[in-house]
């Protein structure tokens, strides 16, 4: 919510508000590093649960291996939204 009380999404003026986020909010800047390095250990974290999965054969539930999957493709999309937008 803090990142996006200053963000805007124009064409025009994105670029220049995520430079004001950096420079001209106060600790923006490590707002701005601690969202996108969480996000990357968020995937991390969720593929180190898959191979955990795979590991002990955690596949052969396959209700809930099936809900697994179609989380991880939810979590996909919403992250590639994310990325686009």
């Amino acid at each position: 919510l803090f990142l996006a009380m200053h963000y805007t999404s124009d064409t025009m003026t994105a670029f220049s508000s995520v430079t004001h986020i950096c420079r001209d909010v106060n600790y923006g800047w490590i707002i701005r590093y601690m969202h996108a390095n969480g996000a990357s250990m968020f995937f991390i974290c969720l593929f180190m649960h898959i191979g955990r999965g795979l590991y002990y054969g955690s596949y052969t539930f396959l209700e809930t291996w099936n809900i697994g999957v179609i989380l991880l493709l939810a979590t996909m999309a919403t992250a590639f939204m994310g990325y686009v937008l």
